[in-house]
């Protein structure tokens, strides 16, 4: 069993500080030092393809640009780098998705991944005219992904449920490879789903023991269900030559945070219905005052990004050697794929790239990505 590195495209724009945008609310705070626009995209996408990564995450929501169109865009400018697509199911119609993941694996040779977002706050859903509690989403997800399943298969599909009915759902032809289906979700509600669908299931960082817990409750639910997942996780990374250096950086991204910054932040996170996020919330309390190491919540786990950033909130911090330590404590919990980002993101694929990913390799944890590049 190997390690799968992929990076992130900050399509909400990118700098040296960390770059807050909230699902719940348009207002954003520090400025984005770099606009999101299409050239610096490319280089971030290059740069994680030349520094090893097999794909690139790109997030879903009113705060950044629209994930299907930006990577699309992005094809021409990467060679064999995957996109990691995230969409929210409740906004499309499930045959639509089929057919632009079918159309979008024909056009880029088989380089797409989903990640399908099911939506843990309110306010960002109803922008997009969802109305639906934070159960009945994950139920209408449940749905939805057996609908696309079924409409890749080649075979028109009926189907008649509580959020969805259609008739001869099909494609114009089956997606070549099958995209993987990553998924996300901490609640009761979302486990089930994941279980019967995802083939890869995300969990944002947690501490490992936090981390094993989850895997075990998806693990037996999928095993019940006779399906074997893959599971992996979502940091931030911090990694420099020597481990003080990198919590250097760490307290630089903390010093230029202020304590309203945070407050807002915090009132805004604090108020999403979904419990990964509480799970984030909770791991620091919105403490500001308790300083860089006191943001450190396992060795080399640090909880500060989380202060004022939704979704992902911990990055590994340490030397190349500590942050390798700490990716193999995870993946020896059976964490396969590792979802990572930095600020900014351009330098932080370099150092990661070129500083962990080596020790990795020494280690033998890269054994056979090569192969998942090629084929999804």
């Amino acid at each position: 069993m190997s390690v799968t590195l992929h990076w992130f495209l900050p399509t909400s724009g990118d700098g040296r500080t960390i770059v807050e945008r909230f699902h719940a609310n348009r207002t954003q705070g520090a400025p984005a030092q770099r606009e999101a626009d299409i050239d610096y995209l490319a280089q971030v996408a290059r740069a994680a393809e030349a520094n090893g990564f097999v794909g690139v995450l790109t997030p879903t929501g009113t705060w950044c640009e629209d994930a299907w169109l930006t990577t699309a865009a992005l094809i021409a400018e990467t060679k064999a780098l995957k996109f990691l697509v995230a969409f929210r199911p409740g906004v499309i119609s499930p045959t639509l998705a089929a057919q632009m993941a079918s159309t979008y694996q024909r056009i880029s040779r088989g380089r797409l991944l989903l990640n399908v977002v099911t939506g843990g706050d309110a306010v960002e859903q109803q922008r997009f005219g969802d109305w639906h509690d934070h159960d009945q989403r994950y139920a209408r997800t449940d749905e939805f992904l057996h609908v696309v399943r079924n409409a890749w298969s080649g075979q028109p599909f009926d189907f008649s449920g509580e959020h969805y009915r259609v008739a001869g759902a099909t494609v114009l032809a089956a997606p070549d490879p099958t995209p993987r289906i990553y998924f996300g979700g901490s609640s009761d509600a979302a486990l089930p789903v994941a279980a019967r669908h995802a083939d890869v299931y995300l969990t944002w960082g947690e501490p490992p023991e936090a981390v094993a817990e989850k895997i075990g409750r998806v693990r037996a639910l999928a095993e019940a269900r006779g399906r074997r997942i893959r599971f992996g996780i979502r940091l931030h990374t911090i990694s420099r030559d020597t481990s003080a250096e990198a919590w250097l950086e760490a307290a630089k991204l903390l010093d230029a945070l202020d304590p309203e910054q945070v407050r807002k932040a915090q009132s805004q996170l604090g108020a999403s219905q979904s419990v990964g996020q509480q799970r984030m919330v909770a791991l620091h309390g919105g403490d500001l005052g308790a300083g860089v190491r006191g943001l450190e919540i396992h060795p080399g786990l640090w909880a500060g990004i989380g202060l004022v950033r939704g979704g992902a909130g911990t990055a590994l911090v340490g030397s190349h050697s500590e942050v390798a330590d700490l990716v193999e404590e995870y993946h020896s919990l059976g964490v396969e794929e590792f979802v990572l980002s930095g600020y900014p993101h351009l330098e932080e694929a370099y150092w990661f790239g070129e500083g962990v990913r080596p020790e990795l390799a020494r280690r033998g944890l890269l054994a056979g990505q090569e192969d998942l590049v090629k084929t999804g």
